[in-house]
C-alpha cells in the first residue's frame, strides 16, 4: 500500500509495473481509475492512476492496489522441491536489483526515491519467510489454519531494489550478538560456521564509517542458481555458497555506501560499488593486514583489465559514468564501477595523505548523505569541501578521463613493488601438454574451491584441452553465480569443438536458470529470445 505525500497539485500518480495484472486500485477508499502505458522492452510497463480528487499541497493519499505477479517475473525465482538441498518443499527468493522490483509490486521503481515497509506474508507452516527487514513475529494465518503470517518492517528508508523476500525450509543458528545464518538444514552448520567472523568484521566497518544503524545483520545462504556473490538487502544479506568470506566484508559494507548513502540513478552505481570495494578491503587491511589489501587491490587491477579486454577499451559501457539512456542497467553490469571505482578512490587516499586521512573523509562523506540518493557531482563538491586545504592536488586530477573516457582509469595506484612485478598462475592459453602436465602434478580437477577451479578450467579451455570440456560446463551448470556461469559458457563457445555443445547444454538448463542469467548468458551465445 504505498504512500503519497505530494507538494504539488495533482490528479495522476504512475509507478513502475513488470509483467503485473492489476485488478483493483483505491484512494483513500475510494474506487479510482487505472490505465496501463506503452509496453517498454526492458522497463515493463507504467500503470497511470487516476486520482478521484485532487491532491492538495501537504495532502496524503493512501493508494491500494490489488494485483498479482506473473510467474515468470524477472525479480523472483521458484524452485521446485527437486532442485532443493531438502528435496520436500519448494523454494522462493527474490532478487531485485537493478530495475526488477516493478516485477513484484507496483513501485517507483529508481534509487532516487526511498521508502520505509511493513509486509505481511503468509506461507504454509512448514516454511520460513524472510525479509530485508526486521522480524515482527508470526501469528496463525486467520483465513486458512495449515498456514501462518510472518510480520516484517523496515523503519529505515530504503530504495526499492532492496526490498527482497525469500521463502523455504529454513533453519538458523546464532553466529553473533545481532547475527543468524539462515540456511536450508542441510547447509547451515556449514554455513554458520564459514561466516563466524561477521561480528568481527561488523564491528571493523563501524569502526571506519561509523554506527551500524540496521539493527540485525542476518546472513541468508541461498541455492547455487543465485547470479551473484552476494546482495546487500538490509537486515538479511543474500550469499550463494560458490562464496569466499571477503563477500561478506562487501556486503557489510554497504550498510553504509549503498544503503545509506545511495547513487541517485544507475549511471553513478560506482558510487555504490567503487566506495564498497574501497571499504571492504580497508577491513580486509585491518584484520589481515596491509599487505592483504594491497595483494587484493592488485587482484581487483587484474579483474578490470579482464573485463575491460572483453567489453573493449573503446565501449562506452567501460565508463565510471556511463550514458544508460534506453540500455539495461543489468547488460550494462560489469566490475568496471566496482574496480574503476575503487581504483579511483585509493588513487586519491595515495594523493591525499593516505589511509588514515582518507578514512576521515569516507566517515564524513557518509554522514553528510545518511538516507539520500546521489550523484558523483554531490560527491566531487563535497570531496572538494573537506579537502579544502588541498585544492591544488585536486585540480591535478583528470576528472573527466577518469569519468567520462572508456577504458582502462588514466592512473594507477601505486602498488609495492613485490605485488606489482607478480605475476600470477592460469596466464592463457597455454600449449595442451602444459596443462595436461599441471593436472599430473596439482591434479586440479580434483580441487573444490570455486575460485580456483573457475581459473583453471577457463585455463583449460582456453588451452582447447578437450578432457576438460564436461568438467566446465559442470561448473557452469551447476551453479549460476554470474561471475563464473557467463565466461565459462563464453570460453566454451569460442573454442569450435564444443560450441554447438555448450548452446545444447544452454538451452537444456536455461529454465532453471535465474531470469537475468538466462537473459545474458543467452545474448552471449546468440540465443536471445
Amino acid at each position: 500500500i504505498p504512500s503519497i505525500q505530494q507538494s504539488l497539485f495533482a490528479s495522476l500518480q504512475v509507478l513502475d509495473t513488470k509483467d503485473l495484472q492489476v485488478f483493483k486500485v483505491t484512494v483513500n477508499g475510494q474506487d479510482a481509475k487505472f490505465v496501463f502505458g506503452e509496453k517498454h522492452t526492458f522497463k515493463g510497463t507504467p500503470l497511470e492512476i487516476t486520482l478521484p480528487f485532487e491532491l492538495r499541497r501537504g495532502q496524503e493519499a493512501i493508494v491500494e492496489i490489488s494485483f498479482e505477479s506473473s510467474p515468470k517475473s524477472s525479480a523472483l525465482q521458484w524452485f521446485s522441491p527437486e532442485q532443493t538441498s531438502g528435496k520436500k518443499h519448494p523454494f522462493l527468493f527474490s532478487q531485485c536489483q537493478a530495475t526488477h522490483c516493478r516485477a513484484i509490486l507496483p513501485c517507483q521503481d529508481t534509487p532516487a526515491v526511498k521508502l520505509t515497509y511493513y509486509a505481511e506474508i503468509s506461507v504454509p507452516k512448514e516454511l520460513v519467510a524472510l525479509m530485508s527487514a526486521n522480524r515482527d513475529g508470526e501469528i496463525p494465518d486467520p483465513e486458512d489454519s495449515s498456514r501462518k503470517i510472518y510480520r516484517f518492517s523496515q523503519n529505515v528508508p530504503i530504495p526499492c531494489y532492496l526490498i527482497a523476500l525469500v521463502v523455504g525450509a529454513l533453519e538458523s543458528r546464532k553466529i553473533g550478538p545481532r547475527t543468524l545464518v539462515w540456511a536450508e538444514k542441510e547447509l547451515v552448520d556449514k554455513s554458520a560456521y564459514e561466516f563466524a567472523e561477521a561480528e568481527a568484521m561488523l564491528k571493523t566497518a563501524e569502526d571506519l564509517a561509523g554506527p551500524y544503524i540496521w539493527g540485525q545483520y542476518d546472513l541468508l545462504v541461498l541455492p547455487p542458481s543465485f547470479p551473484y556473490g552476494g546482495m546487500e538487502n538490509p537486515c538479511l544479506t543474500f550469499v550463494t555458497p560458490t562464496l569466499l568470506v571477503s563477500v561478506i566484508a562487501h556486503e557489510i559494507s554497504h550498510s553504509w555506501t549503498g544503503n545509506l548513502v545511495t547513487n541517485k540513478t544507475w549511471e553513478h552505481f560506482w558510487l555504490n560499488e567503487g566506495h564498497t570495494v574501497y571499504l571492504e578491503r580497508r577491513i580486509g587491511g585491518r584484520l589481515f593486514g596491509e599487505q592483504f589489501r594491497h595483494f587484493q587491490a592488485l587482484g581487483g587491477w587484474r579483474d578490470l583489465q579482464n573485463t575491460i579486454n572483453t567489453l573493449g577499451d573503446k565501449n562506452p559501457v567501460t565508463n565510471l559514468i556511463p550514458n544508460l539512456n534506453e540500455v539495461d542497467p543489468d547488460v550494462a553490469y560489469s566490475s568496471v564501477p566496482y574496480e574503476k571505482g575503487f581504483a579511483l578512490l585509493f588513487y586519491l587516499e595515495q594523493l591525499l595523505g593516505g589511509p588514515d586521512v582518507f578514512i576521515g573523509f569516507l566517515k564524513a562523506y557518509i554522514q553528510q548523505f545518511a538516507y539520500k540518493s546521489i550523484v558523483t557531482e554531490d560527491w566531487k563538491k563535497f570531496l572538494y569541501s573537506y579537502f579544502k586545504d588541498k585544492v591544488d592536488v585536486l585540480d591535478k586530477v583528470d576528472w573527466n578521463l577518469w569519468f567520462h573516457a572508456p577504458g582502462m582509469p588514466p592512473v594507477k595506484p601505486t602498488l609495492p613493488l613485490a605485488y606489482s612485478d607478480c605475476s600470477f598462475l592460469f596466464q592463457a592459453p597455454l600449449p595442451v601438454s602444459h596443462v595436461q602436465r599441471m593436472q599430473q602434478v596439482y591434479d586440479f580437477n580434483a580441487i573444490n574451491n570455486s575460485e580456483i577451479r573457475f581459473r583453471w578450467l577457463r585455463l583449460c579451455i582456453k588451452s582447447k584441452w578437450e578432457e576438460a570440456i564436461p568438467l566446465a560446463l559442470k561448473m557452469a551448470t551447476d551453479q549460476g553465480r554470474m561471475k563464473f556461469t557467463r565466461p565459462l559458457f563464453r570460453d566454451l563457445y569460442s573454442f569450435d569443438k564444443c560450441r554447438d555443445l555448450a548452446v545444447k547444454t544452454f538451452l537444456e538448463h536455461r529454465a532453471s536458470m535465474h531470469p537475468v542469467t538466462s537473459m545474458l548468458v543467452g545474448k552471449d551465445l546468440k540465443q536471445d529470445q
